[in-house]
């Protein structure tokens, strides 16, 4: 029985001793192998397949900065900002400050007005930018010509948009859905942006027009989002019917200052919104806009309860105005609007009398309507 016993164990011992020396003898790479493959049967365990995770999501930011724009874009460390906000304002620089931004990736000039490139001078001064977006067009003010010399002496890199660029960035995805090329018309023409993280789709269109809305429309590119940017602050020169049925939004958030003389939003522009099935926000009304998004879901945060209501008092500021809202006054069609466009800056509204072709019955009939202004 002994003998039995001790035979078992030798060929116990010797079974043992030749599994080690396989073991040994077995490739280093194949062992790897192995040891990966147990490995990932573990995560597969841990982490069902087939479901991307997005580690720390996206944050949009749609800054209160008064009568301007600035949006910011926090995703797995990088950041986005889109347009700096009005020339004599400093929240945007501020806004940024406060959430503790050094470094920004990309930040994008929809176009060269003083009211959403306001302080991007300021922004590329005193943060690291990556690169500086722009539409291409120019302007002769100040504002405009302080943002050159800041990227010029920055070294950060600049980029003309054009409709068909698409970028990867992180988990973040941006298309450039306008313009295809630039004509000198740089409200009209603003850089517009399709954001994509995950399954939630941000779309933003500066002060872009109906015309150009309609050429996006046009492309055939995809518009669908869930979450839109009124254009032009909520003016009735942008968001035409055919663009929200484009868009189909969720949500629609404008960026305007709180009793502005320009009276945005317009009326029918937030009706129309709603009437889309748009929930609608406004920095006049909500302070800034927070929307939060894993990817799959999203949030919208306000940092004041209000209902949007559309504006009063408006009036048409001369420097500033596109083509589009220079022909809303009774008395100027697309010629004299082109004229006080190539003629800016005014001092006073009676300086439409240089114009070639009005007159003082002409200006009488202007002043009578009391939308065209200066500084509005």
């Amino acid at each position: 029985m002994k003998k039995i016993i001790w035979v078992l164990l030798a060929a116990l011992v010797f079974m043992l001793l030749a599994a080690c020396a396989e073991i040994a003898e077995q490739p280093e790479e194949e062992r790897n192998d192995n040891e990966t493959d147990q490995q990932r049967e573990r995560s597969e365990i841990e982490e069902p397949a087939g479901e991307e995770v997005f580690q720390d999501g996206l944050k949009v930011h749609y800054i209160d900065v008064g009568q301007g724009d600035s949006t910011l874009l926090e995703f797995e460390g990088f950041a986005m900002l889109i347009d700096a906000g009005n020339w004599n304002s400093k929240e945007a620089v501020d806004y940024l400050k406060q959430r503790g931004i050094q470094d920004i990736d990309i930040v994008v000039g929809t176009h060269p007005d003083a009211d959403h490139i306001g302080q991007m001078a300021q922004v590329i001064g005193e943060f690291e930018v990556g690169e500086v977006w722009m539409s291409g067009n120019t302007s002769s003010s100040n504002t405009f010509l302080n943002v050159l010399q800041a990227i010029e002496a920055s070294g950060s890199d600049y980029v003309e948009s054009r409709s068909g660029d698409s970028y990867d960035v992180g988990s973040m995805q941006i298309e450039v859905l306008y313009p295809d090329e630039i004509t000198g018309a740089a409200n009209e023409e603003s850089v517009s942006l399709k954001i994509t993280y995950g399954d939630v789709r941000f779309v933003f269109t500066g002060d872009a027009g109906v015309k150009q809305e309609q050429e996006m429309i046009d492309s055939g590119m995809g518009l669908e989002a869930e979450i839109l940017h009124l254009g032009h602050h909520g003016s009735n020169t942008s968001t035409s019917p055919a663009f929200l049925g484009a868009v189909a939004p969720e949500v629609a958030i404008y960026s305007a200052g709180a009793d502005n003389s320009y009276g945005h939003p317009h009326a029918e522009v937030i009706a129309a919104a709603e009437n889309a099935g748009a929930e609608v926000y406004g920095t006049d009304v909500n302070g800034t806009i927070l929307v939060e998004t894993d990817g799959k879901s999203y949030s919208v945060k306000t940092q004041q309860e209000g209902v949007p209501t559309e504006g009063e008092n408006r009036c048409i500021d001369l420097n500033i105005a596109s083509s589009a809202e220079l022909q809303e006054i009774t008395g100027i069609g697309k010629v004299y609007a082109q004229s006080i466009i190539d003629q800016r800056p005014f001092e006073n509204v009676e300086e439409l009398l240089d114009i070639k072709g009005i007159g003082q019955g002409t200006l009488d009939d202007i002043q009578e309507q009391d939308l065209a202004c200066i500084g509005g």
